[in-house]
């Protein structure tokens, strides 16, 4: 493994290497690199060697401290991924982007970066069973500065001047983009929970707008948002553009549709910040906008234990910045009510197995029944028959024999 690191200005860069061994014999759905440092931050690289849910390589950047991180940590970094062609370096494919990393997105990269048919065919890209990935990771000195005067988690990421973003932005020079496809990943929902939860009402608070955007680069380097994304669409990740809310702050893109509406019903959300500081303004608003961008994307059926868990941290982090939220409290129980309609589902659902398979049992008893009886009647006629011609014999004569 390979790994060099450089500042430059306000940005800190490093490239790290990572050679996988036996690629074709791995047996674990994801494999992780080592951890490597940028600017004293964690990170590692993250494949599915046999494709996650798709039939292609998919290959992420995490952060791989995230468990371990204050509740309101961010990260924002600008990234590139390459699985190198090992026959024509200048073959590589290079796939570039930048994220905000925080709780609800502590991972992010391409779900189909190449083919499964591309990355072990041909001898390029495997090679003696090998494989070569590079990442190349960029952050902000002054975030990792925030970040370690605070203490608690980093401030909220600053835009970029116009020299840094200049820096920030990824070079196409022999890089390739491959086609690809997104395979959209369903869940498996219950007819049964679905009929008795009603599960559009449950959680839909407000119909408010938000963003399709996934993950953004810079203007120059457009990107298909169906390959950007977590691996783990548990809670639908926002993208990590961040703009301006009302000249408060710096708050997440897909945030502050969300954020508009429920100030504009609610006023006095910006009135108790607005003699906060900027940062606090910011995390506070950011908490808020996770919570709101949980409760729009998030459906009945998608809750599971991880999901309550995390609904109710969130609600937590947000309860910390004193906010009047006596009118989302309600919606905010009733996912945190799921978990147990969903238990009463599950209940319910296997009682009424339970009546099906009885009712089944009654009717074949009550099948053959019907033709023990049959049989019955014909044995009955049957036996009228034979006593009708029998008449009646005296058992105790002599058999005798000759004229009597």
């Amino acid at each position: 493994m390979e790994n060099q690191q450089k500042v430059a200005g306000e940005l800190v860069t490093r490239s790290f290497t990572w050679t996988i061994e036996n690629v074709s014999k791995l047996k674990t759905q994801r494999h992780y690199s080592e951890v490597f440092l940028v600017g004293d931050w964690k990170w590692r690289i993250l494949v599915f060697p046999k494709g996650g849910n798709v039939k292609h390589l998919s290959l992420y950047l995490e952060v791989a401290d995230a468990s371990d991180l204050p509740s309101l940590w961010t990260r924002y970094a600008q990234f590139s991924l390459t699985v190198v062609n090992q026959l024509s370096r200048n073959m590589s494919i290079t796939k570039e982007a930048q994220h905000e990393f925080n709780a609800s997105a502590s991972d992010w990269g391409f779900t189909s970066f190449i083919s499964l048919n591309e990355f072990y065919d041909g001898g390029k890209f495997v090679r003696n069973d090998k494989c070569i990935i590079e990442a190349r990771v960029t952050v902000r000195k002054v975030d990792i500065k925030n970040f370690e005067d605070q203490g608690t988690g980093s401030s909220a990421p600053k835009e970029p001047s116009k020299q840094e973003d200049r820096a920030l932005k990824p070079s196409s020079v022999d890089s390739v983009q491959v086609p690809h496809s997104s395979v959209p990943v369903t869940t498996p929902t219950s007819e049964q929970v679905q009929a008795n939860l009603k599960s559009e009402q449950v959680l839909a608070f407000k119909d408010a707008p938000s963003s399709g955007e996934v993950c953004t680069k810079p203007a120059d380097f457009p990107v298909d948002p169906s390959i950007v994304k977590g691996h783990e669409k548990v809670l639908s990740a926002p993208d990590g553009m961040l703009m301006d809310f009302r000249g408060l702050g710096k708050i997440e893109r897909a945030f502050v549709p969300l954020l508009e509406e429920v100030c504009s019903w609610h006023p006095s959300l910006i009135e108790c910040q607005k003699k906060r500081s900027r940062t606090y303004i910011e995390w506070a608003f950011t908490a808020l906008g996770r919570v709101l961008h949980f409760l729009k994307t998030t459906k009945v059926k998608d809750m599971t234990p991880d999901t309550s868990e995390r609904v109710k941290l969130l609600w937590e982090e947000l309860e910390t910045f004193k906010f009047d939220l006596g009118w989302l409290e309600p919606y905010v129980q009733s996912a945190l009510d799921v978990k147990k309609l969903m238990e009463r589902a599950g209940v319910v659902k296997n009682l009424r197995e339970d009546v099906d398979a009885l009712e089944m049992g009654v009717k074949r008893l009550r099948a053959r029944l019907a033709v023990a009886e049959v049989d019955l009647e014909v044995a009955k006629r049957d036996l009228a028959k034979v006593v009708e011609g029998f008449g009646e014999t005296d058992i105790n004569r002599e058999l005798g024999y000759g004229r009597r």
